[in-house]
């Protein structure tokens, strides 16, 4: 039997035990953990805005701060979408067993294990550039003392170089350097693993999903074989059991993908706005800071460009393959020889097509399917907006 939270969920287990939202962990510590891990991302974003208390407020300023701080908002969002959201990502995980549970056939079976293989593979090439990102924005602002591309910092300019973040927090920044620049670390760490905590966690259930379309096709295959035909009037009965397998696996599928949306409708579309946001600004942000000749800062918001455009690819090609999977049992239902079928079973492949004939695709509120088409007018809206900043700038 397939256990799946320690077979294909297990990578996904340990970064979320990381930073305490593993659902299956109730224990004073894991609670201290995550108020912990909430409070430094939290106050980390808080300590950037208040920057705007104590400094004049220019037009440049302004998208400095918001180019940041929007950034690591997306990481309170995903945090706060999973902490509050806890008995829904154990109730996801448990459905997907009990359907796991259920299938017998060992073709099926080996369907399912396919599928949860390439959600650990995506799991972990996704982990590894997180964990690259996260190395280079925090070893970023002292690059010159890394590389030995100079021959002597004293401690005043390696703390010039080093915060590159605006902050406030009402103290003396040099005497409290080494502990900002903790604080600073510890952010960009935690929100990195929560970012690809959360993500793969989603992600391996929307693969999932497709997998159990992948089925579903399979099973609607197998009930109109060849080997049936030779005797029809034996198997019709068989043939009928056979096609509710198939309809029942396809309608779990699409119950297990509502269930997913349902769950963090609200989140996503928060998550959605912010990430638009978010992108413009960078994006005028780069473009700033390579006419000022900024090496350092140019490479961190290219940096945050590059993290959200993966975010939002990987999240909108997803949603596309659900699509294109979604749609599998209805050229499987077409393409057999349902002429070939008894009267009452071609009724029941009918209905089938009739059913699926409606696409089915990942929809959040109304407003989004996610799908490589949403990826473009995401990309094409966050652009606009860059267009009216930079014009305004000028």
């Amino acid at each position: 039997m397939i256990c799946v939270q320690t077979q294909h969920f297990n990578l996904n287990r340990t970064l979320l035990l990381a930073i305490g939202l593993w659902p299956y962990q109730k224990s004073k510590l894991s609670r201290l953990q995550a108020t912990l891990c909430f409070g430094i991302l939290t106050s980390f974003v808080v300590f950037q805005f208040t920057a705007l208390i104590t400094t004049q407020c220019t037009a440049d300023f302004i998208i400095k701060v918001f180019s940041s701080a929007t950034f690591f908002s997306i990481y309170i969002i995903n945090y706060n979408m999973f902490w509050i959201n806890t008995h829904h990502v154990r109730n996801l995980l448990e459905e997907l067993q009990c359907i796991c549970n259920e299938l017998k056939n060992e073709n099926e079976l080996a369907i399912f294990n396919k599928y949860g293989n390439n959600a650990k593979r995506c799991t972990s090439v996704l982990a590894s550039f997180a964990i690259c990102s996260a190395f280079i924005a925090t070893l970023l602002p002292i690059w010159p003392q890394i590389l030995n591309t100079i021959l002597y910092i004293n401690e005043s300019q390696l703390q010039n170089q080093t915060i590159q973040f605006v902050t406030e927090y009402f103290v003396d920044q040099q005497k409290y350097f080494y502990l900002i620049l903790l604080h600073v670390n510890a952010g960009i760490c935690i929100g990195t693993i929560t970012l690809i905590a959360t993500g793969t966690m989603l992600l391996g259930c929307i693969i999932h999903a497709c997998g159990l379309f992948t089925i579903a096709g399979y099973r609607m295959e197998q009930a109109m074989t060849t080997k049936i035909f030779e005797n029809i009037n034996l198997e019709n009965r068989s043939i009928c059991e056979k096609i509710f397998y198939a309809v029942e696996i396809h309608r779990k599928a699409m119950k297990f993908t509502d269930l997913m949306l349902s769950s963090f409708e609200g989140s996503f579309l928060l998550l959605i706005a912010i990430t638009v946001i978010c992108l413009s600004l960078n994006v005028f942000a780069i473009f700033r800071n390579a006419l000022l000749g900024n090496k350092e800062a140019f490479i961190l918001h290219l940096l945050f460009v590059l993290v959200i455009f993966l975010y939002m690819f990987v999240a909108n090609y997803a949603g596309q393959k659900v699509l294109n999977y979604s749609t599998h049992i209805y050229s499987s239902a077409y393409n057999v020889r349902w002429y070939d079928a008894p009267l009452h079973v071609q009724k029941m492949i009918l209905l089938i097509l009739q059913r699926s004939s409606k696409t089915f695709s990942l929809n959040i509120a109304g407003l989004f399917v996610i799908s490589l088409e949403c990826f473009a007018m995401l990309t094409k809206a966050s652009m606009s907006y860059f267009t009216v900043i930079y014009t305004m700038q000028q």
